[in-house]
């Protein structure tokens, strides 16, 4: 009697729920490098090298912990490139009686699963993954009673579940919920910004790099230097040095861009999460305790706590909440092509140009470079929003479907109509060049407003409300906007949407086959 457990290449946690109450002598785990998995989206080159190598790490723990593993390489003879495939030659392979499994974290692969049992003719257990703070039933239980379905009223009540940040009447600590009003100063002359660590490449990752050069060398993005964290132990001392280091500064500089500066006192950690190598709980556990022993401030410690067990899980549940169906949304009728500059970085908006080419380097944006340069600019020119969400799946290292697909489609773009977001994401030159410095170099000028020369986002911005106006005017957050919408003349107006219409024109779209290989 073998237990075959198929273990996905985001489920590297030793307690996963498979793993749990199973006798090591009559189980297997099995883990698959695949095609399918490497190329659904045409994977940032370093994205697939962090997965394969923490694969392998991860794989000769578990063998060092006492399991039987069998795992296939993505050069493997008889690969058949497909976990499905995989899993019946496992299952034949080893005589399985039985497959337990984890619920895979994105719906293609949630699918496959439950064709597993057709496929091998043996019983599955699909377990739900329980390494988030809120089981799924659970939100669509808060989802189903809550009328305003809002990520804030949502965090409250991870709050309260998990009690951080909590007093002892249960009141919020520091007296309120939410520090974001302290955490928007722009960026700071002379301030010395903490690097991530950087992890030397093992022999096995040495291995990994070469793999994913001869293979995925065409796909987008810098392969080396690769210096991520790879295993649990590499991760916990990432953990560590962002608490000491960063974690202070965290808060209030969270929303400043800097040109050179890929990470400021931002952290790499969204990896490990995902991966499944550190878990939400003990990463806020970590901070709430440097704010406990005065060694972080509470606005920085709420907006890290926040984006864990708020946005990540929130997330988490829209997505679940809404799939197949959030994949097609698109409320506002966007239909453009994405933009060329998106893959090559070539754009002589500095903003973009910079936040392209460290996504290329690192494989890493920050969050506001992601949703107010990158996402602003596609939703104020019309990108279509399936295109600009493939761009996102594709180049960072912490992208899955369930956390990218809801940031993107609902948050960043709005083509939820609404759900997710209370107003749409945009703005004008003028929010990039006061949380950046960006633009004091730009050939664009971000103080004028249209014409040549003119900052493109300024145009762009106003062209958008008036695209919009009858979705948006009675929206109480931009009632301000559009009564100053209308104080301008017809001839302002005009040359707003006019100066739009002829920077729009000069988009070159992107090549096809970037994001998904064309198929005939």
């Amino acid at each position: 009697m073998t237990l075959l457990i198929p273990l996905l290449g985001d489920q590297l946690t030793p307690s996963l729920a498979s793993l749990r109450d199973v006798d090591r002598g009559d189980a297997v785990v099995l883990m698959m490098e695949v095609w399918d998995e490497a190329s659904y989206v045409r994977h940032h080159q370093k994205k697939i090298a962090l997965i394969f190598s923490a694969m392998r790490h991860f794989a000769a723990a578990l063998r060092d912990d006492g399991w039987a593993v069998d795992y296939v390489a993505l050069d493997a003879p008889g690969n058949t490139q497909s976990f499905t495939g995989e899993v019946e030659r496992g299952a034949q392979r080893h005589r399985a009686s039985a497959i337990r499994t984890v619920a895979g974290g994105e719906y293609r692969v949630r699918q496959a699963q439950d064709g597993w049992a057709a496929r091998t003719g043996l019983p599955v257990e699909i377990l739900e993954d329980d390494r988030f703070v809120c089981p799924l039933p659970d939100f669509f239980a808060w989802a189903q009673r809550s009328r305003e379905k809002r990520m804030e009223f949502f965090y409250r009540e991870m709050r309260r579940r998990t009690g951080m940040l909590m007093d002892a009447d249960g009141k919020p600590e520091g007296g309120q919920w939410n520090f974001d009003h302290d955490n928007r100063a722009g960026p700071t002359a002379g301030r010395n910004y903490p690097a991530p660590l950087r992890f030397a490449p093992d022999e096995t990752t040495r291995d990994v790099l070469a793999l994913v050069a001869t293979r995925f060398g065409d796909h987008f993005g810098a392969l080396e230097p690769f210096a991520l964290p790879v295993t649990r132990a590499q991760a916990l001392q990432a953990l560590d040095q962002f608490v000491d280091e960063a974690l202070p500064d965290f808060g209030r500089y969270q929303d400043a861009m800097v040109a050179g500066q890929d990470y400021l006192f931002h952290s790499s950690l969204s990896l490990c999460l995902n991966l499944g190598l550190l878990g939400p709980v003990e990463v806020c556990e970590a901070a709430v305790r440097a704010y406990e022993r005065g060694r972080a401030p509470i606005n920085s410690v709420e907006g890290f706590v926040r984006q864990i067990i708020g946005w990540r899980e929130y997330m988490r549940g829209m997505y679940w909440w809404d799939m197949p169906a959030f994949a097609e949304r698109n409320a506002l009728g966007a239909s453009r092509p994405l933009p060329d500059f998106y893959w090559t970085g070539e754009t002589d908006m500095r903003c973009l140009a910079e936040a392209v080419d460290q996504t290329r380097r690192e494989a890493y944006a920050h969050h506001i470079q992601r949703l107010m340069v990158l996402g602003n600019f596609a939703l104020l020119a019309g990108v279509a929003p399936a295109a600009i969400s493939d761009w996102f799946l594709v180049v960072y290292f912490d992208a899955y479907e369930w956390v990218e697909l809801p940031n993107v489609v609902g948050m960043s773009q709005f083509a939820d109509g609404g759900v997710i977001a209370s107003k749409p994401y945009v703005a004008s030159g003028a929010y990039i060049d006061r949380m950046s410095d960006y633009c004091g170099r730009c050939r664009y000028d971000v103080k004028k407003k249209t014409g040549e020369g003119a900052c493109p986002f300024n145009a762009l911005y106003w062209d958008f409300l008036a695209r919009h106006e009858q979705r948006f005017a009675r929206n109480p957050r931009m009632r301000n906007v559009y009564a100053t919408w209308r104080r301008f003349d017809d001839a302002r107006r005009a040359e707003y949407r006019d100066s739009a219409r002829a920077f729009l024109e000069t988009l070159e779209p992107a090549a096809p086959g970037w994001a998904r290989e064309q198929t005939a």
